[in-house]
């Protein structure tokens, strides 16, 4: 009866509040530290012109950040931008095709275990010294070339060749990201009951068959998954060129999106144009990611 107001449920209900939000202090204040103050700082930079240091030097310009990257004249949307998207879309070609058949082959070999982790130690390796490996392997006299010569080819310039450059830095990229792609795919193919490719050989079915038929179709979601993060890690990616080509050279050859914002805003001191960029390339992800949801679910829809 003394609980029929109500009153002491609600104080009660007040205090498991209060404790809770108290638990989540420390998570909440980390977010708004490192989350929410710096984007609300990114979003007044890329309206403002600023160097660098001196808050009082922050001049608002309103959208000129926007206009002056598309500008005619502008670097930033051919090659920066281009780059950038050709860089992404090579990664995910290269390395969800080569997961997709590493994977496959594995789930019929011994020893699997073994196999992914073999295939998942670049993963593991830094970005610096995996750059600094291929480096020199495609230096003239690398291993690269050397087999190259030792099959009767000419040495190739890879990274000192603008119509090379790119190419040869996205196989490096592909290659060190492999590994996490054949470890969804793996325990995707895990998950498909034998049951279903039982009964398909029973009615005849070829291998071709099964896989185009059973194991696309039901490993749409690690596909989906494996497509959405090497994707948005191919357009924010900036370690790996940095090490191999430095300033995104020869020229514009491998200049992307993420290593020209670090060069405005550490090379050139213009904090604003690094961040309206920044807000450019958050926008092609988001864009990105929607498109591929959609194709998914539609071609799932049409399955």
């Amino acid at each position: 009866m003394a609980l029929s107001d109500g009153g002491p449920v609600r104080a009660a209900r007040r205090r498991q509040t209060a404790l809770a939000y108290l638990f989540l202090a420390p998570a909440l204040l980390f977010f708004a530290v490192f989350l929410a103050l710096p984007l609300l700082f990114a979003v007044l930079l890329a309206q403002s012109r600023w160097a660098g240091f001196d808050l009082d030097a922050i001049d608002p310009v309103g959208m000129a950040n926007f206009t002056d990257l598309f500008a005619c004249g502008s670097t930033f949307l051919t090659p920066v931008l281009t780059n950038t998207l050709l860089y992404a879309l090579g990664t995910v070609a290269i390395a969800l095709g080569g997961a997709l058949l590493v994977s496959h082959c594995i789930n019929r070999l011994r020893f699997q275990g073994f196999w992914r982790t073999l295939y998942f130690l670049p993963l593991v390796t830094t970005v610096v010294a995996v750059g600094n490996v291929w480096k020199y392997m495609y230096e003239p006299g690398g291993l690269v070339n050397g087999l190259l010569n030792g099959l009767g080819l000419d040495s190739v310039a890879f990274l000192q060749n603008p119509g090379t450059a790119l190419p040869s830095v996205i196989v490096v990229q592909a290659w060190a990201s492999v590994g996490t792609a054949i470890l969804i795919l793996t325990a995707g193919l895990k998950s498909i009951p034998e049951v279903y490719y039982e009964a398909a050989e029973l009615d005849g079915a070829g291998r071709r068959t099964l896989f185009w038929r059973i194991t696309l179709p039901l490993l749409r979601p690690s596909l989906l998954f494996v497509c959405l993060t090497q994707f948005i890690t191919g357009l924010q990616s900036f370690a790996l060129i940095n090490v191999m080509t430095g300033e995104g050279g020869p020229g514009d050859a491998t200049n992307v999106a993420a290593l020209e914002m670090y060069q405005q805003a550490f090379r050139y001191g213009d904090w604003g144009i690094a961040a309206a960029a920044s807000f450019v390339l958050f926008l092609v992800i988001s864009v990105v990611t929607v498109v591929q949801l959609w194709l998914f679910r539609r071609k799932g829809g049409e399955s």
